[in-house]
């Protein structure tokens, strides 16, 4: 459990990370996650994790945790709670009694009632049953899924995630993920080899979206690009995608009647 001064959400974010073992079944390019790699989350125990989450809750309502920090004025607000990890989250064995525990446990300790709970996931362990009683929890905090979907390409997939899963399973965990809970795709745009962005990448994610769209609703889409360096062995060949072509993309997926959200 650990906290961040987050400007994306304009204040303080409770992290939590199930995968402090830098474990993923995928090896994205632009992970910054150092050592990775290939496995599942590790064992954790459910009353440590319910101890450090009790414990910051308390430095952060009642200590002098801002101060100790020097958290400008303007930042000294609870803004989500956010479970992610060196790796992906769903696969901790327990992932249900965890998201459980983490309700409520902030429950208990009197957070605001409008505080957002954020799963950052890759998606593709979500036709387990763990992994949907879980989304079933994050939904009854009214929680968001975050779920990556880099490429709707068979070749983007294999390139950009080094992902094992299909396609089409990954379209069909989206659309189960999405009727389970409220759900964004998070997607990230970057240059590789100087190709920029292609045009059939472009319009395989816009047909993804139309397909998905006409059976679950979507909360949006979070487009962004690479902002720190990678550490993966691909780093040297990859780059910012244009603001103005992300820009530009993001229009296209408004014209859907989809909402975007665009960071550069």
């Amino acid at each position: 459990v650990y906290p961040v001064i987050s400007r994306r959400a304009g204040g303080l974010s409770i992290g939590i990370n199930f995968n402090t073992n830098n474990a993923c079944n995928w090896r994205c390019i632009y992970c910054q996650v150092p050592d990775l790699s290939i496995g599942s989350a590790p064992d954790i125990e459910l009353s440590r994790l319910e101890d450090e989450l009790y414990f910051l809750l308390q430095e952060i309502l009642h200590g002098d945790f801002y101060e100790r920090f020097e958290v400008p004025a303007s930042q000294r607000i609870i803004k989500d709670v956010a479970i992610s990890g060196n790796g992906e989250p769903t696969s901790l064995k327990n992932f249900d009694l965890a998201v459980s525990l983490i309700g409520r446990v902030i429950d208990e300790a009197g957070f605001p009632e409008d505080i957002e709970y954020v799963l950052i996931t890759n998606g593709s362990l979500v036709h387990q049953r763990k992994v949907q009683l879980g989304l079933k929890r994050l939904n009854d905090f009214q929680g968001q899924i975050w779920f990556k979907m880099d490429s709707a390409t068979k070749a983007g997939l294999k390139l950009f995630n080094n992902a094992a899963i299909s396609l089409e399973n990954h379209e069909a965990n989206l659309m189960t993920a999405a009727k389970l809970c409220s759900t964004w795709l998070q997607t990230c745009l970057l240059d590789y080899e100087g190709r920029g962005f292609p045009d059939v990448e472009r319009q395989a994610y816009l047909d993804l979206l139309c397909r998905v769209l006409e059976k679950v609703d979507l909360k949006g889409v979070l487009l962004y690009t690479i902002a720190r360096p990678s550490l993966q062995p691909e780093a040297v060949r990859l780059s910012k995608l244009p603001a103005d072509i992300m820009r530009e993309f993001a229009q296209e997926i408004r014209a859907l009647g989809v909402e975007v959200k665009v960071s550069v």
